[in-house]
């Protein structure tokens, strides 16, 4: 057994049991390592301690709960291992920032820990091949965009450190906050969108300053005359790109856990071990109208080789 599948071997054992007590001589059985070489694999692995990703996996079902159902917060909160409330709202403000109270009476967006694919971090496809990781398919390959695709949204600006990485990052999603305004105040353009594709863009313009720019829109057509309230125009350049295609069953798995883990597997393992870098922004095209599997694509503009160096 490899050093990683030992520990995927472990995730989904906590998976299954995050309603009882995990020691950490328990997963170490589990998989056949001491204690003491198990932690330190996971830490390496996970970039969490054991117990950490626990507490962390354990609130993002808990958040699921609080959105779904009509339980008391309490009750969640000891159906997955708190031991009190008090316990739990400490856990939950110094995760996410806010109280349970405060998330349950306004479902804010939130960042929270995904279970993480490690099996991605050492597997290496090759353009046009799909790859099958948990849930997810995904497949990258390089596509000519012979004219700009000019879209109207929303932007904002958002903090790299409560965001990035990608599915570590916890607390209040602002690319999400930003989406659900968009999907409330979109009425006043529809006339001009083409409701089948949408587009988040993501752009660096100065990394010292700790913020990057957020965009959240839809494909628009016939744009004519000044935007109103507050929506801007953004266009996805003509000229060639490396796009990553993922699939997943649900459309709200898509967004969050599969973009989490594709976005990991594109800029952590796919880009660096071709050598390539990409100019600073991305964009992520959500296909609407999909109606056997939901499906987007990352998008991102290689630098020439030699400007990468």
């Amino acid at each position: 057994m490899h050093a990683w599948e030992a520990i995927e071997q472990s995730l989904t054992f906590i998976e299954e049991h995050l309603a009882e007590e995990i020691s950490t001589e328990t997963l170490a059985n589990t998989v056949g390592l001491s204690p003491f070489y198990f932690q330190r694999l996971f830490k390496r692995l996970v970039n969490k301690s054991v117990q950490e990703y626990v507490k962390l996996r354990r609130l993002a079902k808990v958040i699921e709960n609080l959105s779904d159902s009509e339980q008391r917060i309490l009750d969640v909160a000891l159906d997955y291992g708190f031991s009190s409330h008090a316990n739990f709202t400490r856990a939950f403000k110094e995760t996410y920032g806010i109280t349970p109270e405060d998330y349950r009476r306004d479902l804010p967006m939130l960042n929270t820990f995904d279970k993480p694919e490690v099996s991605m971090n050492y597997v290496l496809v090759d353009e046009g091949v799909p790859l099958v990781a948990g849930d997810i398919v995904l497949e990258i390959q390089r596509k000519s965009l012979a004219n700009p695709e000019i879209y109207l949204g929303l932007e904002t600006a958002v903090h790299i450190s409560e965001q990035i990485p990608a599915g570590e990052s916890t607390g209040v999603d602002a690319p999400g906050q930003l989406w659900k305004r968009y999907h409330t105040e979109k009425a006043s353009i529809a006339a001009i969108l083409d409701t089948r594709v949408e587009m988040g863009m993501s752009h660096t313009e100065d990394a010292t300053q700790g913020l990057f720019t957020y965009f959240a829109g839809g494909l628009a057509q016939n744009v004519q005359g000044q935007l109103q309230g507050g929506f801007v125009k953004k266009e996805l350049p003509a000229g060639e790109y490396i796009v990553c295609k993922i699939e997943a069953e649900k459309f709200e798995d898509l967004v969050t856990v599969a973009l989490d883990q594709a976005s990991k597997y594109l800029f952590g393992t796919w880009l660096p071990h071709h050598n390539l870098t990409t100019e600073p922004f991305s964009a992520e095209k959500y296909y609407r109208d999909a109606k056997d599997m939901a499906y987007m694509e990352i998008w991102v503009k290689p630098l020439p080789q030699d400007s990468s160096v």
